[in-house]
């Protein structure tokens, strides 16, 4: 246990050290770089350094304790990045369960019939290629005609889908190769002894796949919040962060600082999703013995 908290604490410092490398880097540029930016062959790599393009460090943290307009009813800018942050969230959640369901069924369905995988997986890796910005609009146009008795497609089911369409690749390749990784010794014993395909699943192949599910979790709750933050912005969807992420850039000309908020609110977001994600290590931890790649 003490170990244990030794390796949370030292991540814990060492995530902090690596923000606060980030902001001395930004301030370091910002005081040293040229002021139209760094230009090579005609283009522009690095950005211009005004407090425009780029608000100090300390401007941009106290922007978000001063209220989102100047009108006396208006709250404070986290409070309203919070808000919609947790609008997406919901969002994004849904859609990583469903990214769950889809990814681990399609994989087991891969692992069952050897052709599937080779007709599956090259259509599973070629699906990530579609530009989501494309995708998303048709998405809610094809949601908004679809009525089944009572039940009518709401906006932020087209935008769960999307998320959920970025969610379920890393979770159906790991949770291949997690259910591939046992030994053919350990399989061949299994049937051996006269042990169904479905109990070798549950009691041999699920286990030794958690190393590799659990990255592949994560990665997809990361993906399922791009994609809802994307599908937002793709579909106008009210609320969330990534209709305030646009909202705010429109009026960066005048408050530069206040734009970056949203952009705090997703990186939070995405950190958030992750990290929830992690706590199914806790759970799972007796099934974690083995490294990946080891």
């Amino acid at each position: 246990m003490t170990a244990m908290r030794a390796r949370t604490a030292r991540a814990w410092l060492w995530g902090v050290a690596g923000i606060i490398v980030l902001a001395i880097l930004w301030e370091g540029y910002k005081w040293l770089g040229p002021a139209d930016g760094v230009v090579i062959g005609g283009a522009r790599v690095l950005p211009r350094t005004s407090d425009l393009a780029m608000p100090h460090v300390w401007d941009m943290a106290g922007r978000l304790f001063e209220n989102v307009t100047r009108a006396e009813t208006s709250g404070p800018l986290w409070l309203a990045v919070a808000s919609a942050a947790l609008v997406t969230l919901g969002i994004a959640a849904v859609g990583w369960l469903v990214g769950v369901v889809v990814g681990i069924g399609l994989s087991l369905v891969m692992l069952r019939w050897r052709i599937a995988e080779w007709g599956l997986l090259p259509w599973i890796v070629l699906s990530q290629t579609v530009p989501l910005i494309a995708f998303a609009p048709v998405v809610k146009s094809w949601g908004s005609r679809v009525v089944i008795g009572s039940f009518e497609w709401q906006d932020w089911m087209s935008v769960a889908l999307i998320a959920s369409y970025l969610a379920f690749f890393p979770i159906a390749i790991g949770a291949l190769r997690g259910l591939q990784s046992p030994d053919t010794i350990h399989l061949e014993l299994m049937h051996t002894y006269g042990i169904g395909w479905w109990k070798t699943l549950g009691r041999l192949r699920f286990p030794a796949s958690v190393p590799y599910l659990l990255p592949a979790l994560r990665l997809g709750a990361a993906n399922a919040v791009i994609g809802a933050v994307v599908a937002e912005v793709s579909t106008g969807l009210q609320g969330g962060i990534g209709r305030i992420l646009i909202q705010y850039a429109g009026q960066a000309s005048g408050d530069p600082a206040k734009a970056w908020g949203p952009i705090f609110g997703a990186i939070v977001l995405g950190l958030v999703a992750a990290g929830s994600v992690a706590l199914l290590g806790v759970i799972l931890k007796n099934y974690r013995r083995v490294e990946v790649g080891t």
